[in-house]
Order: structure tokens, then sequence, then C-alpha cells
């Protein structure tokens, strides 16, 4: 049989399963030492060799709180200084050496807790408040200088400390309390909660924003949590009845592993995947018991970790985790600091991208040009002719792109511009003017345009299929496309192209007026290929001819459907959180962005983006 060895990093590890699927830690739980304190409602942080427990209540009661901290060193549990303030079901974030303790319940004064205390290992000192104080919030996070803490029921409300302020960040989409959370600031999981009823709802955070992902196999509340986002855990909680069910995250899907010896609630927990611990909770009598958790070694194999290389000695290949549009997901990104649809946009993708022109109410021809950095967008230089249903080329907004033909006051445009990252200059026009054609290419110098609707077609006449080609200096016109039609996706280069979808406005044309038809570009001419699985004009794109994504469009209405292509064949994947059509794309099919547009609210400046999952990718070797 073939072994696969892990060989990332400073160990090698063999297992003899494929790596293609994903591996969720399996172990077991353990009886340790009993905490000194029993409890419940208490914070805790730490793996199982080096946890940590605080503050709560002895039997429940909301008068009865302690200050007590004590620490775990792999055989014992010790006290030491105690905390500043008494409290319990609150959040709590890092680990022994330096830990965050904040919000929750207190009975002096009595009620919500706003206060926050820090642990440097040996003493707790008193931090800034945070801003929204409440009972049943859960924190995340790697010290007591980066900590995210997540909503309490009924506010959605989130806050992420810098190690000195709190600044609310972008709600969760389930408001609750209790839930069971791991990971960092930046990269974090909330499981469960108590949402009337009980939820096994998970959301995932990217630093900006709050993803629904997949439910726990058991919905409950007041459970714990620990690992990263990529591999994690969550254990115990109430269903009810309380539990020990313990399921490990693989960041996609849930599975359950090893139960707790003893069932219980409201624990302190803290750890990794492979290494936790829990201490304390209920119910009655309070527990003062202790349990780690510990993983069986041959499941430490995972394939959910970028940049991992696994060897098979019978193939002689290797394979490596790489990102992969199948499983990716989509996220809100930074708003547009103007709304608009049916501008142009160029970029690699979700913190690289330039939108322009367009129609930008009340503006009809928008000059306006923004760029982003994957967080916000910043307004740059303007175009010299203002337009929208303009076409676009580049592969990034900070280098070499182009802005050309579209629809001007009055008139379908011929004008071509270019960029050079801090003004556009006005460059030799196309040969045929016209507006809602796709563009594509990598560069300035490098450009092509397909189809629209062109001052070369008879009023009422079919959609254009003239194709032409840009090198820098002159556009040629070459061979045309097989389907005339406008509001098309385009992507590629001016040698391996694809056009996608779009509006013949022609009723009799095979599927009706919108079209799912696909054709290919090899730098003579194009070949019809598999169509989309879904009709549509207006959508965006991002990729290469041979991998690729379409989001958005219409009709009906507004689409949230997002395919996937991968040389042959369109697959549907995740969809947009958003309907909406005539919007910006750019990118790549593993980073991609969709900006603005119409909706069903009106013309638009959100934004969303495309993160590719993770795979594993065969490396031929010899």
């Amino acid at each position: 049989m073939a072994k696969y060895s892990d060989i990332k990093g400073f160990t090698v590890q063999t297992v003899t399963s494929d790596p293609a699927a994903s591996v969720v830690a399996t172990g077991s739980w353990a009886s340790t030492p009993n905490i000194n304190t029993g409890r419940m409602e208490c914070f805790g942080t730490g793996p199982g060799t080096a946890g940590m427990i605080c503050n709560g209540t002895p039997d429940g009661s909301d008068g009865n709180q302690v200050y007590d901290t004590e620490i775990y060193n792999g055989t014992s549990w010790t006290e030491v200084n105690n905390t500043d303030q008494r409290r319990q079901d609150g959040a709590s974030a890092g680990v022994t050496t330096s830990a965050l303790v904040t919000a929750g319940y207190t009975t002096s004064p009595q009620g919500a807790s706003a206060f926050t205390e820090s642990f440097d290992g040996t003493t707790w000192s008193e931090e800034t408040n945070i801003n929204n104080a409440a009972q049943g919030r859960r924190g995340m996070g790697a010290s007591e200088t980066a900590a995210l803490i997540a909503s309490a029921q009924p506010s959605n409300n989130c806050e992420l400390w810098n190690g000195s302020t709190w600044t609310e960040l972008n709600n969760q989409n389930t408001a609750r309390s209790g839930q069971g959370t791991f990971g960092t600031s930046t990269a974090g999981i909330a499981s469960g909660g108590a949402s009337a009823p009980y939820v096994g709802n998970v959301e995932s955070f990217d630093g900006t924003s709050w993803t629904e992902i997949n439910d726990l196999n058991t919905a409950r509340a007041y459970l714990s949590g620990s690992g990263t986002q990529p591999a994690g855990l969550v254990f115990g909680g109430n269903v009810p009845p309380v539990t020990g069910k313990t399921e490990g995250f693989d960041g996609t899907s849930w599975t359950e592993v090893g139960d707790l010896a003893v069932a219980r609630m409201y624990g302190a927990g803290g750890g990794t995947q492979a290494s936790a611990i829990f201490a304390g909770g209920n119910p009655a009598p309070t527990k003062s018991n202790a349990e780690e958790w510990t993983t069986t070694p041959s499941a430490l194999f995972q394939k959910t970790i970028q940049g991992q290389l696994y060897f098979n000695s019978t193939t002689n290949t290797f394979k490596e985790t790489l990102l992969d549009a199948a499983g990716g997901t989509w996220a809100s990104g930074g708003a547009l600091n103007s709304i608009r649809r049916i501008a142009t946009a160029c970029g690699t993708g979700e913190t690289a991208n330039m939108v322009t022109g367009g129609s930008s109410p009340p503006t009809s021809y928008a000059t306006l040009n923004e760029q982003y950095n994957g967080s916000a967008w910043t307004e740059v230089g303007d175009l010299n002719v203002g337009k929208n249903n303009a076409s676009s080329a580049g592969n990034s907004p900070i280098a070499t792109t182009l802005n050309y033909a579209g629809d001007g006051p009055g008139t379908y445009s011929d004008t071509n511009e270019s960029w050079n990252n801090t003004s556009w200059t006005e460059e030799a026009d196309l040969n045929v003017s016209g507006n809602a054609a796709s563009g594509f290419g990598v560069s300035s110098t490098s450009a092509g345009r397909a189809g629209g609707q062109s001052s070369a077609t008879p009023p009422g006449g079919p959609h254009f299929t003239g194709t032409e080609i840009w090198n820098g200096t002159a556009w040629t016109e070459v061979n045309n496309l097989n389907a005339s039609r406008r509001y098309a996706g385009g992507v590629g280069t001016v040698t391996a192209a694809l056009y996608i979808g779009g509006d013949t406005d022609n009723p009799s044309f095979p599927g009706g007026r919108y079209t799912a038809n696909t054709e290919s570009w090899n730098g003579t001419s194009w070949t019809e290929v598999n169509n989309l699985n879904t009709a549509r004009l207006g959508g965006k794109t991002g990729g290469t001819q041979t991998e690729t994504i379409i989001a958005g469009g219409s009709p009906p209405g507004y689409l949230t459907n997002t395919e996937l292509w991968n040389g042959s064949s369109w697959t549907e994947i995740a969809d947009m959180t958003l309907g909406r059509s005539d919007h910006t794309g750019g990118g790549t099919a593993v980073s991609a962005l969709a900006s603005g547009g119409e909706t069903a609210g009106g013309v638009a400046g959100t934004v969303e983006e495309w993160s590719g999952g993770l795979a594993n990718k065969t490396i031929t070797t010899s």
C-alpha cells in the first residue's frame, strides 16, 4: 500500500490513506486533576498542557462570582493572582501568558459588564472597557493584543481589540449567546448558541465580515471550542439535555469525534484541535472536573493547510494543497464610494481591483475611477471621456490597463484610454464604435474586444459579431464571433479567451433571447464550446480560458448564481449573497470581486469578494 508523507515543516508523518479526503482529528478525552474551585460560566484559554481558568460562579447563583485564577501545567492546577473584577458568562481570548477577559455579568456593580482585563502569566491589569457590555459574549484570538469578541443575544454586535482600543466590526448574521468559538481575530469560527431556540448555525470571520458555513451536526448552546479556522473542535453544551458531544472541523464540515467523559455546559475550554482542555461547568453540582483532549497520532495528517505537500511513494507523485475555485465562497467586501452600474473593472482579485466609469446616478456617463486594496476603495485619476458599458483589459489596477469603446453622451464610443497608475492617456480609437461589448487581455498593450452593439449594425438588426485586437499601437479587425450578442462575459488573453452568455436580441435564437452560449478564442478564430447551465446577460467573470467563474446577471430578476468553467464544462458552485446584474468583476477563479451593479433595491455600491477553497492538486514527478 502506498504511503503518503506529510513533508511540510520540520516533521514527517506517514499515513496509509490518500490525503485527497479531509481528515478530522479523531481522539479522546481523559480525566486530569480537578480544578481547585469548582465553577460554571467561567473563562478559559490554552492547550491541554498549559491551560488557564478564571472567574465564574461556584453555585450558579448570580450573586456569588469569584476572582480566582488557576493555571494548569499538564500535571496540576495552581492558584495565581486574582482578577480585579468578579464576573461570569463573558468572553476570553489568548494563551496562559497573554490572555484577555471582557464583558459578562457582575453583581458589583450589578448588571452586564464592560470591564476588560489582561493577564501576563502572573498578574492582571485593567484595560480599556469594551464598547458594548453584554452577558453571553464569547471570544477568540491569539493574545491579549489581538482578540475578536462575538455577539450576545439580542445584539449581533462584534468588536475587535488591538491591545489598546475596541473597534466595532460588521455584525454576525445571527445574534446568539453562549457560542462555541475558536480561531484568531482575523480568521475565527463562531458556532451554535442560544437564539430562541438553540442553533447549530456556524459563521466564519475573515477579518472583515461573517459568512454562514456548514452547520454543526448537533444544535446546542453554552458549548466551548478550541483550534484554528481550518482545524478546530467544539465540545459540551446544552441541546437540551446537557451533552458531552465533541465535533471536529476541517475548514468545511463537522464530524462527530469523541464525547467528554462528563457531559456539561458553561465550562471553560481552549487549546488546539490536537490538544485541548475543558474544566468546570454544570449541571449541579457545579463541576470541578477537568478533561484533556488528545488526538490519535495518524489523524494529524491534514490537507487543509495551503502550501502543504504530500508524497505518494507508489505512484511517485506529489499532492500540493492549493486554492481551489470549486470550494470557494462569497463574503462582503468594502463598499464603493459611488454607487454605479455598467462600469468596467480589472485587477488580480479581491485585494487588487479597479472600477472605472459607468452610470452613477445622477451621472449617466461617469469618469470616476476607484482602486481597491482589499478593504477600502480610493478615488484616483478620472477618465478623460465619461462613458458606460465600456470594455477593459489588464490584470492589475496598479499597472497598465485599458478602457475602451462604450456608450458616450448620445453616441456609441470608439475612444480608447490607457492607465499608468497615475492618469489616463488617450490612445488610437477602435475601428468600429460600440457598447456592451466584452473585453479581454492582460495589459494596455495586449487587449481584445468582441461583440456588443455597434454603429456598424443597422437599427433593429442583430447585435455585433466583430472582434478587434489591440497591440499597443493600433486595433486590427479579426475573425468574428459565431453568434451575435451583447452584455456577455469576457475573460482571457488575446490568444486564449472565452466569451460567455449575453443577450442575442433575437427571440428565435436557440434557447431564446438570453443565451448560455460559450465561445473559445485561440488567437485566430472563435469555436463554440459547452454552454452555461443558466442563460444570462450582465454576468461578470474572472479567470482564464481554462478556469473561470461567472457570477450574477439576469433574467429572471437578479441572479445570485455562480458557475465554474474547468476548460471543458460549467458547474454550479456557491451563490452570491446579493443578486445583481450589470455589475463589475475582475480577478481569477479563486480570487475575484463583484462590485456595484443593478439589484432589486436599485443601483448598488456593495461589493462581494470571492475566495477559493482548498484542495489537493497532483504534481507529477520523475
